[in-house]
């Protein structure tokens, strides 16, 4: 089977999508990367990057229920596959032994 990588947005998506569990729609999650990251990001880009990452087999979705406050429409909720799984945990481990690999003295000045 051929790997299939993260992206960085793909990625802080992807765990964004992990952190909200089963509330995790499109609008909450870019105001949640916006307010947790500082980084600002349109809602399309992130709708854009959660269909990418449901070709990827990294996300499904299903609707939700109907609210009062978005006129009746449902949302679609997103919730983070197996594979989703193996892949940010992949991603952290490659991260991990990365940051491993720098010596203590240059970490330390550096002041992590």
């Amino acid at each position: 089977m051929k790997r299939v990588f993260l992206g960085e947005l793909e990625e802080v998506v992807l765990l964004t999508v992990a952190t909200l569990q089963e509330a995790a729609y499109c609008a909450l999650i870019t105001q949640t990367i916006d307010q947790q990251m500082g980084r600002s990001i349109s809602f399309p880009t992130v709708h854009t990057t959660l269909q990418r990452l449901a070709e990827k087999g990294f996300v499904s979705s299903q609707m939700g229920g109907a609210t009062a406050e978005r006129g009746g429409r449902q949302k679609r909720l997103f919730s983070v596959t197996t594979v989703g799984q193996r892949a940010l945990i992949e991603s952290r481990q490659l991260r991990s032994q990365l940051w491993n690999q720098i010596p203590t003295e240059v970490v330390q000045l550096w002041g992590a």
